[in-house]
């Protein structure tokens, strides 16, 4: 696989800027997928010791971090799965409650088996860990998929030493950290601007601030993306828990903040309501800070999922998307969700707009 030229060829096709950064870690991938998918018995066991099966970059938002895993990936042959994280876990939840309600052991060891009849390489997009169940759970869940031989590529803002930082109980968190460090290919591209703010790329469906003017706004533009539309109320269940949208036009659906970050709602409940959207207009986003931390974890949660479905949005705020606050735990996350706030209500959707 001649990386170098197919990124080249890729980059000038779609119109991008061609850096060394990128090229850098172009040459990474190309050295990580000779050592794990040659197909030479020979070259396998002379690189056995040498073989890391988990490709880790990290660097700031809008860097291309997605951009170079996505091309990678598109290019493997083999069995393969991009998920996101949160509904990987989710399976393993529900994988696991099944097994033990039939008083099944070694739960962990059935679901990596079952995993690597699926697949031999797998792809996570914007990798962090926030919930104290998980962070216990994926020292063993890993070291169990290494030793299937499943590979792992993935993409998050921040370096493995600091994952889970200022965690509940990280301490226990630490054995997990030592695994990834060891079986990492582990990588940093900067680049000095975000491409997702580029003038080409600046918002279109972001309106602010929370007044009589901008209500006006949003009202007009919802009523234009809903004309000919039929309204009606829609039950998501999840689970034995129903959650109605009451503003939902045959997959245009609006939300209050209060309606989706100010409830005991979590990424599972978030993945079948967004299932059910084409397009979402989320009103009355506020400031972040200490106070609200909870309600701002389940906001970087939910446009994570919508960001990962490609749902494009509208949205209204207290201000500008350069105003934002945060709860200090959240700060590193909440840059992502920044950056895909402004990809997410920009020019760059608006063809998916035009369609609904």
């Amino acid at each position: 696989m001649n990386l170098d030229n197919l990124f080249k060829n890729f980059c000038k096709k779609n119109n991008l800027e061609i850096n060394t950064y990128q090229l850098a870690i172009i040459n990474k991938l190309k050295n990580y997928y000779r050592s794990n998918f040659n197909k030479s018995i020979f070259k396998k066991l002379f690189l056995k010791n040498d073989l890391k099966p988990f490709f880790y970059l990290h660097g700031g938002v809008g860097v291309g971090k997605t951009m170079i895993l996505n091309f990678f990936f598109d290019l493997v042959e083999e069995k393969k799965l991009r998920q996101h994280f949160n509904e990987f876990m989710l399976s393993f939840h529900d994988f696991a409650h099944e097994k033990k309600e039939k008083n099944e052991e070694n739960v962990i060891n059935q679901f990596v088996k079952n995993l690597k009849s699926k697949t031999k390489l797998i792809y996570f997009d914007e990798f962090q860990v926030t919930n104290i169940v998980d962070a216990m759970i994926l020292g063993k869940l890993f070291e169990q998929i290494f030793e299937e031989d499943i590979k792992i590529i993935l993409t998050s803002n921040i370096k493995i030493s600091e994952l889970y930082k200022d965690g509940l109980q990280r301490d226990q968190f630490k054995p997990f950290i030592k695994i990834m460090e060891k079986q990492s290919i582990e990588c940093e591209l900067k680049i000095e601007d975000d491409y997702r703010k580029t003038d080409h790329n600046q918002k279109q469906r972001y309106f602010y601030p929370l007044n009589q003017e901008t209500n006006f706004k949003i009202n007009k533009f919802f009523r234009t993306i809903t004309k000919e539309k039929s309204h009606s109320s829609k039950i998501i269940n999840v689970k034995g828990r129903n959650f109605k949208i009451e503003n939902f036009y045959e997959g245009v659906a609006r939300f209050d903040f209060n309606d989706l970050c100010n409830q005991n709602l979590g990424a599972e409940d978030y993945l079948e309501i967004i299932q059910a959207c084409k397009f979402i207009t989320l009103d009355n986003i506020p400031q972040f800070n200490d106070i609200n931390s909870n309600q701002q974890h389940r906001f970087i949660t939910l446009i994570d999922i919508i960001y990962d479905k490609n749902i494009p949005l509208a949205v209204t705020a207290e201000q500008n998307i350069d105003q934002f606050t945060s709860s200090r735990l959240l700060e590193n996350s909440f840059k992502r969700t920044i950056s895909r706030l402004y990809e997410l209500t920009s020019e760059e959707r608006n063809n998916e707009a035009r369609v609904l």
